[in-house]
């Protein structure tokens, strides 16, 4: 990267460009300034065509318009974020802005102007860098040093959408009269603008009305999914073929190796990947991941690919690094194996959404019993929650946008709801026998087990969408065993 990268110039005509501290240029000549403005190609693009999921885009924004008639809508894609000092996070739009308009760019606003017979939708972007005031070259988020970007144009095309000039947005809103919401905790600047126009009670109503409108996916967001479960499928089998340079490293090697894959066919992971070997496996979302990698040891390596859409999987697999699981470690695999059969079992259209869990929880409740770890019967163990100490979390979460998907949809349509043909969810029971918990046999402490599928209602029943990937404990040997040659 360039050190060079200079801080947002002025214009000739108002104060001297502000040049970074101990840059190397003092300023830029009036003789360079005006070479710069000219000899550059016309680059518009004009025969784009609209992105794939624009008439699902459409529909959405048509579900919010009816649902919030005769207000306006601002729903904002966020800005970017400082790493430290003049560098920035990678930006990701706010699920809420991608959902409804596919775009992904930072400073967006989504506007929906109130009309007659229901609204009309507006997408503020920032236009291509100004080439006579020298923008595009001095300004640190020119496109000659961050890229270049669609013209308003161009992004109507691609949308579907009108598109204007974000830098006037703020001043129009001021102005704004009538009924407004605004998606909050994403763009601070339009959010000072509407300061005294909104309130929360009504702003949160439509943050979990957007929450609850993704609860039911359609059909190109399960294409979607899909396609993030499939390229998943074959980072678990990159992780897989290099285990022997992880246990020469770290388990650093084994998420590097995860992230390629998701950088080569996807945006990004869709979290932080979890690569937790040996007794880290009981720690739910081990991120560090600087630890060894032994044979004899799991390997507990829950991670997903984000598509270029944001859609992201989320999958889990318990690995022996050494390519055989001991006979301890088949005792507990197993048994998650056969609570994650039960949960699955219970994804049906109709079925309430809490009962995968509590299908799952019963399976591994009844097993700490008969292994003599908590004293029954199931049914008080399960009354009192005591199997918690050992199965620590939920089954499983909604999945779409978000890893955990729909976090702010109400509890009675969400966690009390009912399934439904669309919606797709994790189920991934896990046992966690902590290294220095005293009150289970030895041979138990330091193994973690966990297995993750995402699984996708359907009419009829349900589909697992990462079953690429072998789940029972012989499969999963055999798989290794074919991948390692």
């Amino acid at each position: 990267m360039s050190e060079e990268l200079p801080e947002t110039p002025e214009t000739a005509e108002e104060e001297p460009i502000k040049q970074r501290k101990n840059g190397l240029y003092p300023g830029v000549s009036d003789e360079l300034a005006e070479n710069m403005k000219s000899g550059w190609a016309d680059t518009e693009l004009r025969d784009l065509e609209p992105i794939p999921q624009a008439a699902e885009t459409a529909a959405r924004r048509a579900a919010l318009s009816a649902r919030f008639p005769g207000e306006r809508l601002v729903i904002p894609a966020g800005n970017l974020k400082t790493r430290s000092n003049d560098t920035e996070y990678a930006f990701r739009a706010s699920v809420e802005y991608a959902y409804l308009t596919g775009n992904q760019t930072e400073d967006g606003v989504l506007v929906l102007e109130p009309t007659a017979d229901g609204h009309r939708a507006t997408i503020y972007l920032l236009p291509r860098s100004d080439r006579e005031n020298g923008e595009f070259w001095l300004d640190g988020q020119g496109e000659l040093w961050v890229g270049r970007r669609h013209s308003l144009t161009e992004a109507a095309k691609l949308y579907g959408v009108p598109a204007s000039d974000v830098r006037e947005l703020a001043g129009t809103l001021r102005e704004a009269t009538g009924p407004v919401r605004v998606v909050r905790g994403h763009d601070a600047g339009i959010e000072a603008a509407l300061t005294d126009k909104v309130t929360a009670e009504r702003d949160e109503e439509l943050r979990v009305f957007l929450s609850e409108a993704r609860l039911v996916k359609d059909d190109f967001e399960i294409g979607e999914l899909q396609k993030a479960v499939d390229s998943t499928v074959r980072g678990f089998e990159d992780v897989v073929k290099v285990l022997d340079k992880a246990e020469a490293t770290s388990e650093r090697y084994i998420e590097g190796t995860f992230f390629l894959r998701a950088r080569v066919e996807g945006n990004d992971v869709g979290y932080g990947t979890i690569a937790a070997a040996g007794p880290h496996a009981c720690t739910l979302h081990w991120v560090r991941n600087d630890g060894p990698v032994r044979s004899g040891d799991l390997l507990l390596l829950d991670a997903g690919v984000e598509t270029h859409t944001y859609y992201t999987a989320d999958v889990t697999r318990t690995l022996p690094v050494s390519g055989t699981y001991s006979d301890i470690q088949r005792k507990v695999y197993d048994a998650v194996y056969e609570a994650q059969e039960a949960g699955i079992a219970a994804v049906q259209p109709g079925a309430k959404y809490r009962d995968f869990h509590d299908a799952a929880q019963r399976v591994l409740t009844e097993k700490l019993v008969e292994w003599g770890l908590v004293e029954g019967p199931v049914e008080r163990v399960l009354e009192l929650g005591l199997q918690r100490r050992w199965t620590l979390h939920g089954t499983g979460h909604m999945l779409g946008l978000d890893v955990h998907d729909c976090a702010a949809a109400r509890t009675e349509t969400y966690v009390d709801g009912t399934l439904e043909p669309g919606m797709v969810l994790t189920v991934e029971p896990g046992l966690y026998f902590q290294a220095d918990d005293l009150t289970v046999p030895e041979e138990y402490r330091g193994i973690g087990v966990r297995i993750e599928d995402d699984i996708l209602v359907t009419a009829d029943g349900n589909r697992n969408l990462s079953a690429g990937l072998p789940r029972r404990s012989d499969e999963v040997e055999a798989w290794m065993a074919g991948l390692r040659g």
